[in-house]
């Protein structure tokens, strides 16, 4: 699921290149209903490949070498055309308006009560039926000082999906000459709107197989505690001793048996940040020993949901790519709408939402 492919091999060979260093850009396909797909494919020095497409703003693609120099795509690529609900399957979109859960699809705002759509039972998920993950996003170059760069731009309308404002949020991936894949997000309304925007790339640093021993730390003492239907409650829950527990270096399937009976992390973290600090800081850090691959995980949001395949030791029955995939979504904290102590997600008018994460890979040498 994960090996390496001939990622995008739609894209038309006769599209002009960009004009800024390290970026080209090339025709993807079609929608279901015709609207044109383009693919930025962002190159640095070092070799390493970020390809990312107007529909969703989706990282399709990340190609980084191992220990031995060789290059493998680290996330799941997305090949093929959006499916019929609009979305690629396997996604590595800007989630939104409101990525995670809204319980019930139900929150008040300013003392007006607002129904958004329900996508995931009673509750909604990463923005309704037609998110953020499921349009075709406004693209161009950018003349980046720290390596190639395309912003993506998207204005979202009042009421789509329930949702009151006019929003326009942009996001724009870098590719540094340091190895590091740098998300900015920016957006603006003309009314106060509930906004929380996170990318969901499926990683495996080796490139394929499962990710039992990829070794896992993650800067959070707490994490939010959550329901059957994995909407918080608003309380904390302490993560010492727990599954939750990657204060230490620990790898991601040291604790399966207490993930019974879904075997996988599905979980947001509050992340260790000084009270309103908005500065960028160390979230989390992810190491697979056979490829010799690093990344931290840098952000300056107040969360991270932790997001895996399911985590089943391989029984030479199932493809070992089932256990192949760990997501590390900064974000707000879910359903943060309707818990007034979680950080705010209102966006109100004259105010710019800024947000950024970055992933930086390095390479461990024997």
């Amino acid at each position: 699921m994960l090996a390496a492919v001939a990622l995008l091999a739609t894209a038309s060979a006769a599209s002009a290149s960009s004009s800024v260093t390290g970026v080209q850009r090339a025709h993807y396909g079609e929608t279901a209903d015709g609207v044109r797909i383009d693919v930025f494919t962002l190159t640095n020095a070092r070799g390493a490949v970020a390809k990312v497409l107007t529909h969703g703003a989706t990282l399709a693609d990340l190609q980084l070498p191992d220990r031995t120099g060789r290059n493998a795509s680290i996330v799941i690529p997305v090949t093929g055309k959006p499916g019929p609900q609009g979305g690629f399957p396997s996604s590595g979109a800007i989630m939104g308006r409101v990525a995670n859960r809204i319980a019930h699809g139900r929150f008040t705002l300013d003392g007006r009560d607002y129904q958004v759509t329900a996508n995931s039972g009673v509750h909604q998920l990463h923005g309704g039926r037609v998110g953020f993950n499921k349009v075709n996003w406004q693209a161009e170059t950018l003349d980046a000082s720290e390596g190639p760069a395309v912003k993506l731009t998207y204005v979202s309308a009042d009421g789509e999906e329930g949702y009151p404002g006019r929003v326009t949020v942009s996001v724009v991936y870098t590719l540094t000459a340091q190895n590091v894949l740098r998300l900015d997000y920016s957006a603006t309304t003309d009314k106060p709107t509930p906004l929380n925007l996170t990318n969901h790339a499926y990683f495996n640093l080796g490139g394929t197989g499962d990710v039992l021993d990829h070794v896992l730390t993650v800067n959070a003492t707490r994490a939010t505690a959550a329901d059957a239907d994995l909407i918080p409650t608003g309380q904390y829950l302490e993560v010492k001793d727990t599954a939750l527990d990657f204060t230490r270096p620990t790898p991601v399937g040291a604790r399966t048996a207490l993930l019974a009976p879904a075997r996988r992390y599905d979980h947001n973290f509050v992340l260790n940040r000084p009270a309103g600090s908005k500065a960028l800081l160390f979230a989390a850090r992810i190491q697979d020993p056979h490829s010799g691959r690093g990344m931290e995980v840098w952000t300056t949001e107040p969360g991270m949901m932790l997001y895996t395949s399911p985590l089943t030791p391989p029984t030479g029955k199932e493809p070992a790519a089932r256990n192949g995939f760990y997501c590390f979504e900064t974000q707000h904290y879910p359903d943060a709408v309707n818990h007034p102590h979680f950080p705010s997600t209102i966006l109100r008018p004259g105010e710019t939402f800024r947000s950024t994460t970055e992933f930086r890979f390095s390479i461990q040498e024997r």
